[in-house]
């Protein structure tokens, strides 16, 4: 006894150990996380330039699925068991975070741009609220990943197709779509357009592909497998700008693509007799539409500066081999200045220094800022802070390196690769407007079924129709377990018979399903199909649905076997993951946005108030000091059991100030709409109250209910499996 003591104290001490251990890095690891959001405040790049994930936080649900996918790094992360985003300026608009997310809480947009004169005012085809037939895809649009900008020129393509089907085609001196920009979205609205049948042409104002043309030899570009019209699938994930323009060349001329390179584009304007006249430097052409794929970068800036007119200042890097053994200076503090001068700190003898006006980088991806770093520290490259470049000469640049020095370094090439002029007064005489008054208030998106209500709508759907088995068969089930045998349903409803047997290997066909959603979430088994939000619902489904069926197997009465136990362990199972869901709802509003900006948190009272005080003053100061009574409570003592009793609890406690409110409003003569108002108002400052007082309290309920979880579940397959052996064992299922 002594030993077996000893031996269990051993076992649960170390356990308490090792989970309080696991516990303190991770509250370890979400500090460096706030503090990492914090500096990234600092620095401008928690907030995206284009595209970035927004998360719905009362669906999600903490499973880091979408940190795991996400291919840059940083851009999400974990923070009190919920997504959060901290780097969002390295996000490019992959999507694969939402793609896997298994209950639809995040989504990748252009975020809210009811505000924002950068973004073309387009409608839902693609098309110019002010000019009809002018379209416009690719970057330009505020989506800078090749895959979407391939999806926008394919759709606009078969926009016009169908027009041209409906309306007829253009005359001989005129196309059915010319299309200005031979990038991703030029070509594929060429490709697709050449399979649609319709007359078009290319314009293209450099070289063949766009921007792309324009980056540095074998930068390294990032895709997802797409579909190119009449190509096929682009399979890899990632191509050298090399590889893709061979690619592009390629495909242009195996179906001899009518493109023209060499041609600037100067404007569009609608003809009287209708149509549209593109205006090139090449002479005019006349369309029935017009599709701009362009790219965001345009003119490049200069930095207005003495010297800047000197042959040895570009504006662009082709190849790094041609500064072997040169001294060279790259301007600028973005993803291509950095990755310039880490092309060029590679050649043979070249000096690299990068100049930039800020104090520390603010919109670098993850992988160049660590790759900087190592070069900084390594001496290949030296970064100017805070720097400024005052005058070029033929052998030397100067430059300001503070507000009180200069500095004068040799040198014999200068790279400016700041952001360039965007093509917006282009866009604008081609008919596109950026006035945020011309766009039309976004229309409400139907959310997709929750993954949760799903499962549960589909396991009820299962446990009405075992109800409705065992009232047939009620007879039967409600018979004592020893006059069961002279019944004479009892062959086929007994547990080792037909339909007991039938719902033993359904109920364990459906664990397996179940624990398989492990399996899909944890991303080592890319090859099972379906979205994790399937899975998810598949998940909930299968844990009601396996413990209805083993219900069936033990004839409504399972024993005290090892199988009996299995039921039981799921029951419990069952019964805890229903807890952990309604323990989740509370975290959404808790633990991500008020976790770093809790005066956040407390300006919700104080705007609840100033609506309150419209409403009726004398009671929003009692409500009010009710919800600062809450804000102000201690934390919760006690263990898991008594920290859920205190939130039950509290809940009673609202719902009953919650209906006192009610009442007096009611008394005094207010109106439906006006008091339901309060009361959204008064749950809304409670419960946040509630959130930001005990954060600390539903994260310990949340880690004890997912320790208890997932022990409960292997109790439970480890039962089952000794059901199976047993059953197989001594040739009859035990129940």
């Amino acid at each position: 006894m002594s030993w077996s003591l000893l031996i269990a104290a051993v076992l649960v001490l170390g356990l308490a150990v090792a989970h309080l251990l696991l516990r303190s890095a991770e509250r370890r690891r979400e500090a460096a996380i706030v503090a990492e959001r914090a500096r990234a405040k600092v620095t401008g790049t928690h907030k995206a330039r284009l595209q970035h994930p927004q998360i719905d936080l009362s669906r999600c649900i903490g499973c880091g699925t979408c940190v795991a996918a996400c291919p840059e790094q940083s851009v999400l992360q974990l923070v009190n068991g919920q997504a959060m985003v901290v780097h969002g300026a390295r996000c490019v608009g992959h999507g694969l975070c939402a793609k896997d997310c298994p209950t639809g809480a995040i989504a990748v947009e252009l975020g809210d741009i009811a505000t924002r004169k950068d973004i073309p005012v387009l409608t839902e085809k693609l098309e110019s609220v002010r000019t009809a037939g002018v379209f416009m895809a690719g970057e330009a649009t505020g989506y800078a990943l090749i895959r979407t900008a391939i999806s926008q020129g394919t759709a606009v393509a078969d926009e016009v197709a169908q027009r041209v089907k409906e309306q007829g085609g253009a005359g001989p001196d005129c196309f059915d779509l010319v299309i200005i920009g031979s990038g991703p979205a030029g070509l594929a609205c060429a490709l697709q357009s050449k399979l649609r049948g319709t007359s078009f042409l290319v314009l293209e104002q450099a070289e063949l592909g766009g921007t792309v043309a324009k980056y540095p030899r074998r930068k390294l570009l990032m895709t997802q497998p797409v579909e190119l019209p009449l190509h096929g699938t682009l399979g890899r994930t990632s191509y050298t700008k090399e590889e893709l323009l061979e690619l592009w060349t390629s495909v242009i001329e195996k179906h001899e693509l009518p493109v023209t390179a060499g041609v600037e584009l100067l404007g569009v304007e609608p003809r009287p007799e209708g149509g549209l006249v593109v205006h090139t430097t090449s002479g005019d052409t006349y369309a029935r539409n017009v599709c701009l794929a362009l790219g965001r970068r345009g003119t490049p800036n200069k930095l207005g500066v003495p010297g800047e007119e000197l042959t040895k200042v570009t504006y662009s890097l082709i190849d790094a081999e041609t500064y072997q053994g040169r001294r060279v200076l790259v301007v600028g503090g973005g993803d291509s200045a950095v990755e310039a001068a880490l092309g060029l700190a590679e050649q043979n003898g070249t000096q690299v220094t990068l100049s930039y006006r800020k104090l520390e980088f603010s919109r670098l991806r993850a992988r160049n800022q660590e790759r900087i770093e190592i070069a900084v520290r390594r001496k290949r490259v030296e970064v100017l802070y805070g720097s400024e470049v005052l005058e070029i000469g033929e052998g030397a640049v100067r430059l300001r390196v503070s507000e009180l020095e200069e500095r004068v370094i040799a040198n014999d090439d200068v790279l400016v690769l700041t952001r360039g002029k965007t093509p917006f007064a282009l866009l604008e005489h081609c008919g596109i407007t950026f006035d945020p008054t011309e766009r039309e208030p976004k229309a409400p998106v139907d959310e997709p079924v929750d993954s949760t209500l799903l499962g549960f709508t589909i396991a009820l759907g299962l446990a009405l129709l075992v109800l409705g088995w065992t009232l047939v068969f009620r007879h039967y089930y409600m018979l004592p377990h020893a006059e069961r045998p002279l019944a004479p349903e009892y062959e086929w409803l007994r547990p080792t018979g037909l339909v007991g047997l039938v719902a033993g290997v359904l109920a364990t066909l459906m664990i397996l399903a179940n624990l398989a959603y492990l399996a899909r979430r944890s991303n080592r088994f890319p090859w099972l199909p379906g979205t994790l939000r399937r899975w998810m619902t598949m998940h909930v489904a299968t844990g009601v649905g396996a413990l209805l069926m083993a219900m069936v197997h033990g004839a409504m009465s399972p024993g005290r076997t090892p199988g009996g136990d299995a039921f039981y362990g799921l029951a419990i199972l069952v019964t805890s993951g229903a807890i952990g869901r309604y323990l989740y709802s509370f975290v959404p509003r808790a633990a991500n946005g008020r976790e770093l900006e809790l005066d956040e948190i407390d300006a919700k009272p104080a705007e609840a108030s100033a609506r309150w005080d419209r409403l009726n003053p004398a009671l929003a100061a009692r409500i009010l000091t009710e919800v600062q009574r809450m804000h102000v409570e201690g934390r919760w003592q006690g263990s898991f059991f008594r920290r859920v009793k205190a939130l039950v609890l509290t809940q009673r406690r609202l719902q009953e100030s919650l209906d006192t409110l009610r009442r007096q409003l009611f008394a005094e003569g207010l109106t439906h709409d006006r008091i339901e108002d309060a009361m959204a108002l008064a749950r809304n400052a409670q419960r946040s109250a509630l959130v930001a007082a005990h954060r600390e309290d539903l994260r310990a309920l949340l880690s004890t209910w997912r320790w208890l979880h997932r022990w409960t579940a292997l109790a439970m397959f480890l039962l089952v499996l000794v059901h199976i052996w047993a059953a197989t064992r001594f040739g009859r299922f035990l129940s």
